[in-house]
């Protein structure tokens, strides 16, 4: 007989609280100390596993704090594929990362996380390159979106410059309004001689 703890379901679901565990002990000590201040180890103990065990889970120290990354490429391709059929593509776009953008300035715990990644080098510059890893998946889904072979260099270019107007708005006093300003000249350009608005 099968035991239940050896059930497929079940050890996905403890696999997953573990996860969440690690991440969430993680987090509160980053933000209680700094990203610098604590240890792989003091995180493992506060969690109660091993840091063997930390490690399988988390390969690095960084990957503690962005624990989310899976979750947040796949809402990014179904702000795309899921998009209202009178919404335009750059629009889509526009709304997800604007409200990404606002909920990282308004909530306390998103505006604290944003700042401890911002404010320490190995997280910011771990933070860039993950988040512009999900360009590959965001110019397939355009590239899906506008029938088009998966590396469609005009896709390409959306997907880069669309994550990047993000990566720009997080540095900015103007989060929100840096989203609408990039968004706009992306589907509208830049003519000569043109003053930029505030």
């Amino acid at each position: 007989m099968t035991s239940i703890d050896s059930e497929p379901g079940r050890r996905e679901r403890k696999k997953a609280a573990t996860r969440r565990a690690l991440s969430e002990a993680a987090m509160r000590l980053f933000l209680e100390r700094g990203f610098d201040e604590v240890t792989v180890r003091e995180i493992a103990e506060v969690a109660d596993v091993s840091t063997t065990t930390l490690m399988n889970y988390f390969p690095t120290k960084e990957a503690l704090v962005f624990d989310l990354d899976g979750e947040i490429e796949r809402s990014l391709v179904a702000a795309v594929a899921e998009r209202p059929p009178d919404i335009s593509v750059p629009e889509a776009l526009r709304r997800y990362l604007r409200e990404r953008a606002e909920r990282a300035v308004s909530g306390r715990h998103a505006s604290r996380f944003m700042k401890l990644v911002l404010t320490t080098p190995a997280l910011s510059d771990y933070w860039r390159k993950m988040w512009l890893r999900h360009e590959d998946a965001l110019t397939r889904a355009l590239a899906r979106e506008f029938g088009q072979a998966d590396r469609n260099l005009r896709c390409q270019a959306l997907a880069h410059f669309a994550l990047e107007a993000f990566t720009l708005a997080t540095q900015s006093a103007d989060a929100v309004p840096m989203i609408d300003v990039a968004f706009d000249i992306l589907e509208h350009g830049w003519s000569p001689g043109e003053e930029p608005s505030d």
